[in-house]
């Protein structure tokens, strides 16, 4: 094989070496080091009260400063939501690529996009199956967590 063969063939896998390998990669690094910081700022602030008032209730201070944790009602609900969105573009991709293989068999000069309509078909079907997969997720978990949830509706009804 020719080295130039060779080059252009990498160059054209680059861009999915890049999505596929380095951009999960760099996403992971930098929610590590956002929590790393976050860390870091309350421990700054925890020391900085400390050093006022000695005689402080840390843990009280570490609940305030702690962000809400969501519901199992909320998480349900998120994931209906997700559920709802990525079927809904499946379809849509799907309906998409369909409407191109009209185009392209009513066309009687034979338009090179077969490719791309395989393509869109492909991503369309695994957004509406990963969108199925949330919203089965959604049905069944409200479904086991039923008790659950009550649970939390009424210790948060309670506080209130």
């Amino acid at each position: 094989m020719n080295s130039n063969v060779i080059w252009v063939e990498f160059i054209n896998m680059l861009p999915i070496i890049l999505c596929g390998c380095v951009l999960p990669i760099i996403f992971i690094w930098m929610e590590t080091r956002r929590k790393m910081n976050e860390t870091n700022a309350r421990t700054q602030v925890v020391m900085a009260a400390l050093e006022k008032n000695p005689d402080m209730d840390v843990e009280e201070l570490l609940k305030k400063m702690s962000p809400k944790k969501k519901l199992l009602k909320e998480k349900l609900l998120s994931k209906l939501l997700w559920g709802c969105i990525t079927s809904i573009i499946g379809v849509g991709l799907i309906g998409f690529g369909i409407f191109l293989i009209n185009k392209i068999s009513n066309n009687t000069q034979k338009i090179h996009m077969a490719d791309d309509v395989e393509t869109a078909i492909a991503f369309g079907v695994i957004l509406l199956a990963v969108g199925a997969a949330f919203i089965i997720n959604y049905g069944v978990g409200r479904k086991m967590l039923a008790k659950e949830i009550e649970a939390e509706e009424s210790k948060t009804t309670t506080q209130a």
